[in-house]
């Protein structure tokens, strides 16, 4: 791989770096030791901004390269998950029930060796705004950053951010204009009905049938309502109900995630819903609940950006090791929310075969932070030249 060779020399350093964070997990806004350990990097790596304490933990470090220019915003996300994990690796993590096991940590220690090349060699105009986000996995941290103005705050006017993928060959790069990952959003449906002795249902007002009615109809938005091109997902992922075999329940609950990638398909498979559960509870006689939350929006890179990244990437990993028109997928992502506040673009990094994200035996590939590093690098002195 030609991998930066300044940046190829920091190999070790950045294996130290991203296997103590693996060590050290912390969930959604309170990555405060995570946030202490990177500001320590940042200020060893000669930055010439530190500014702590957004959105809870977030940080936002600038460098100032050679005369004026634009700033160009790179980001990487920093939290962990609520996982036991079972790799067995002497870095593995020291807290019960929380693991980095998406790769967070390696986000981190990308930005950071990205960082230590671009303050040693300053080889750019204008600065980097090297953003470090908590509260990934939940809580939206992206839209917190932006919704505290670190866009207009530093004066960001393009962004970009890389995830790691598992399984798809060691160094390549996957990206594609517009949609690249689906919007998310989860409906709990709580309803209550009469309960009473399963030997006596004509006495009681069955939740469990209104549920299962419920889930069967709503299976047929899709196919029904939506547009066979325009992808989208209902998945029911629970059901909760009964305490006994001979006991109709009072209540019964299930939940579903709903994902697509345009905002008007969006908007019909919430009304569709509401109409399936609030019809279905009027004809089963009992009475519904929906909280509805709307999460993560579409990621959905811009394309002159794409492109840009995409020819970036092939000059780190050749051009055949990237597919800029990659097949986008149902998974999601807060940095949808600094996508819609600038332009940029999202991109997956192959780290070749392992266990899946979100897996207990997860493991991010030290190998691959220097090429990822490099990306970045690459992508700000290409941004904004010298010359």
């Amino acid at each position: 791989m030609p991998v930066l060779n300044r940046i190829a020399a920091y190999a070790e350093e950045m294996k130290g770096w991203r296997r103590h964070l693996h060590a050290n997990p912390e969930l959604s806004f309170d990555c405060f030791t995570t946030a202490a350990y990177i500001v320590e990097r940042l200020k060893e790596i000669g930055v010439d901004e530190i500014h702590p304490g957004i959105a809870k933990t977030g940080i936002v470090a600038i460098i100032n390269g050679q005369g004026d220019g634009p700033t160009i915003g790179l980001r990487a996300d920093m939290d962990a998950l609520p996982i036991q994990e079972i790799t067995g690796a002497e870095y593995a993590s020291t807290i019960p029930g929380k693991m980095h096991a998406c790769g967070h940590d390696g986000h981190v220690t990308m930005l950071l060796g990205a960082a230590k090349y671009l303050a040693e060699t300053r080889r750019f105009k204008g600065r980097v705004a090297l953003m470090f986000q908590p509260a990934e996995e939940d809580g939206a941290g992206g839209r917190e950053m932006v919704n505290e103005g670190v866009m207009d705050r530093f004066a960001v006017d393009q962004v970009y951010g890389i995830h790691n993928a598992p399984n798809v060959p060691f160094g390549h790069f996957l990206t594609t204009p517009g949609a690249l990952m689906a919007s998310v959003d989860t409906a709990y449906v709580y309803l209550t009905g009469k309960g009473g002795h399963g030997a006596t249902p004509h006495d009681c007002v069955d939740p469990i049938v209104a549920l299962v009615g419920m889930i069967s109809a709503i299976q047929t938005i899709i196919p029904r309502n939506i547009y066979a091109l325009d992808e989208a997902v209902l998945s029911v992922t629970m059901v909760n109900s009964g305490t006994a075999s001979n006991i109709i329940p009072e209540e019964a609950m299930f939940a579903a995630t709903i994902r697509c990638f345009k905002p008007e398909v969006r908007a019909l498979l919430k009304k569709r819903f509401y109409e399936i559960v609030e019809g279905h509870a009027s004809a089963y006689g009992v009475q519904a609940r929906i909280d509805y939350d709307w999460g993560y929006p579409a990621t959905i890179n811009h394309a002159d950006q794409a492109a840009f990244a995409t020819e970036v990437a092939a000059e780190i990993v050749g051009e055949t090791s990237v597919d800029g028109n990659s097949v986008r997928e149902m998974g999601s992502e807060d940095f949808s929310y600094m996508l819609e506040a600038r332009k940029g673009a999202y991109l997956f990094m192959g780290t070749g075969p392992g266990a899946g994200l979100h897996h207990a035996a997860y493991d991010f590939n030290d190998e691959a932070a220097p090429i990822g590093a490099s990306f970045f690098a690459r992508l700000v002195e290409r941004a904004q030249p010298l010359a």
